[in-house]
């Protein structure tokens, strides 16, 4: 490890985790958070970005310099009750210009005002809106992280099981099991970063509310138990030191031939980081370069 990781991971213990863990005022914590994320993150030179509307989901598409009539549906981490399309955004921005394809965040509702299915509602009418404005499945690429991944992750399996094959989808640190049965969650949690595991019980109960009867193994939020027949190429990432590891690894059950790849000692959601930490670099430009691929493969033999 990098003195450059050590001190993101120093940042991201005192910053976030720290925030995270003591929080008690929900809309302050979002505006915090949210203006962390804006100001420390910078966007790829040549970034264009517009407010929009798909689907009926207002969201934010990002582009810089597309080449190709392809698309990313890409959804923001954070618990599913924090986060919006600017906190990503930056990030994006990077693979938008490495890949090549227009980049559409949604700004999907949130728990606990929405609880869940709002969230996976507003990604299936975002996806439909790409088909509405004309894109066909083989020209739309999924991706998300941390609970925009298990989001990402959960839209894929529904359209596989409705007979619809995008073109990709990848995720980093996807949030697949809110059954929280995986073995990182105990053994990593000296170690993450910036997640705190103690409070995983209350976030998961301001997820689902009262109206989701299927609970925390419903298939639009623990994508771990869902199907996936005829899956397109799908690559996922995480970090082998944070909590949400296994929530990764045992996706090899789900995807067979899934690329999985696990980095070293790097905080939850590191691509993030791309402005101080080469890894995160490194692991943009091998995403980007996976969905050009994915793009490719899908145009020529569709």
């Amino acid at each position: 490890m990098n003195w450059r990781a050590g001190m993101v991971k120093a940042a991201a213990h005192f910053a976030i985790r720290r925030d995270l863990t003591h929080a008690r005022s929900l809309p302050a914590l979002r505006s915090k958070l949210d203006r962390r994320a804006t100001r420390a993150f910078r966007m790829a030179p040549f970034t264009a970005t517009l407010a929009g509307t798909v689907g009926g989901v207002d969201g934010l598409w990002v582009s810089n310099r597309p080449d190709s009539g392809s698309v990313m549906l890409y959804f923001h981490g954070g618990f599913y009750i924090l986060g919006r399309p600017e906190c990503d955004a930056a990030m994006v921005s990077v693979l938008a210009r490495k890949s090549g394809a227009r980049v559409f965040l949604p700004r999907y509702r949130l728990a606990p005002e929405h609880p869940s299915p709002a969230a996976f509602e507003d990604a299936l009418a975002a996806f439909n809106g790409l088909l509405a404005m004309g894109y066909a499945p083989h020209q739309i690429i999924i991706g998300g992280a941390a609970a925009g991944g298990g989001l990402g992750l959960a839209l894929l399996a529904h359209l596989l099981n409705q007979g619809v094959q995008p073109a990709g989808a990848f995720a980093f640190s996807p949030w697949t099991d809110l059954t929280y049965s995986g073995a990182s969650l105990v053994t990593n949690a000296a170690f993450e970063h910036m997640l705190p595991a103690r409070r995983l019980t209350e976030i998961r109960a301001a997820i689902l509310g009262r109206a989701n009867a299927q609970g925390a193994a419903d298939t639009r939020l623990s994508p771990l138990h869902a199907s996936f027949p005829a899956p397109p190429p799908v690559q996922l990432y995480a970090a082998e030191t944070e909590i949400l590891r296994d929530d990764t690894l045992r996706m090899r059950n789900r995807l067979p031939d899934a690329e999985i790849r696990i980095v070293g000692d790097l905080p939850h959601l590191w691509p993030l980081f791309h402005n101080y930490l080469p890894e995160a670099r490194e692991t943009l430009a091998d995403t980007a370069g996976f969905i050009r691929a994915c793009l490719a493969q899908s145009s020529t033999g569709s």
